[in-house]
């Protein structure tokens, strides 16, 4: 089988994904991902909302210190691309407004990290045309938004087109997608949500998520692609989490999945998880960047251009 090359994606946003208004956990979490970083020597890439860079400065500090890469959320963790659900009192962006709160959501996140940041993922996978063109004007490098277990179309990295984000195209741009278990019947009619990689690491185990990659790897073989497992995680994930917030005269509740496993298990399977991928198969941990950067080379040894 074909060497695999693996991006783990950290989103940097506030606690439960979101739907709280705290960073509690942002530091601390960040640096248990950065320990088992270091404790197997590999490097990846960390998507910064502007207000978290903002509000967290030494997380960004950490994680350059780290030797990984520091890349952008959004700037609130608000919707700028398509939506795929509805979610109660989320409205997503005109696209018109979209380039203005992409620029803007760098400039926060290069204020604290002092770098140029040339990779970029939309909060909740939601991505669209109009924040790639935005993108690709500011010169960036890779989005890690496609949602394979939704558009179904995309099975490796590819450069999309100005008038739609999910077809080819011409862009310098490199769209990464985030993979999926392509195989597998689904039982969530349209979205297919049940596809996907995330949470299943903690919602079940390593050993689950490890099933999922294989069937994924084999898929892109059958596929003739080269085979990217790109992985989006949070840092909440790694500290204990609650289903019930209460903040000011309100709070939230999210559904069981969001918060199960979270904390110590979380921590333990990921160790589990990128052992996993070291020591068995051929596999290569990338950041996005150095990704992008190597993409129409890999492609060239793939087909044997």
């Amino acid at each position: 089988m074909a060497k695999s090359y693996v991006l783990i994606g950290i989103d940097m946003e506030t606690d439960v994904g979101s739907f709280t208004p705290y960073y509690n956990t942002t530091l601390s979490g960040c640096r248990k991902i950065l320990d088992l970083y270091s404790k197997y020597g590999i490097k990846g890439t960390f998507y910064f909302t502007g207000e978290c860079a903002k509000e967290v400065p030494d997380a960004v500090k950490e994680v350059l210190a780290a030797g990984s890469e520091v890349g952008v959320h959004s700037l609130y963790h608000e919707t700028v691309g398509d939506p795929l659900v509805d979610i109660p009192g989320v409205k997503p962006l005109l696209p018109e407004e979209v380039p203005l709160r992409v620029k803007r959501a760098v400039e926060w996140v290069e204020e604290v990290s002092g770098v140029k940041a040339v990779s970029w993922r939309c909060p909740r996978l939601w991505g669209s045309t109009a924040v790639c063109n935005a993108l690709e004007e500011l010169g960036f490098l890779s989005d890690a938004s496609y949602p394979m277990y939704f558009y179904r179309e995309r099975f490796a990295p590819y450069h999309p087109s100005a008038e739609d984000w999910a077809k080819v195209g011409d862009m310098k741009l490199l769209e990464i997608p985030n993979f999926a278990d392509m195989v597998m019947e689904s039982n969530d009619p349209g979205l297919e949500r049940d596809r996907d990689q995330w949470p299943l690491f903690r919602t079940e185990s390593a050993e689950a998520l490890y099933d999922r990659i294989v069937k994924y790897e084999k898929f892109a073989e059958e596929k003739g692609v080269p085979s990217v497992l790109c992985f989006y995680m949070h840092p909440w994930e790694f500290e204990p989490c609650k289903a019930v917030n209460i903040f000011g005269e309100g709070g939230t509740i999210v559904d069981e999945f969001i918060v199960k496993g979270t904390g110590d298990y979380a921590v333990e399977q990921l160790d589990k998880l990128i052992d996993m991928l070291l020591s068995e198969g051929d596999r290569e941990f990338v950041r996005a960047d150095d990704l992008a950067k190597r993409w129409d080379d890999i492609e060239k040894e793939f087909y044997g251009k």
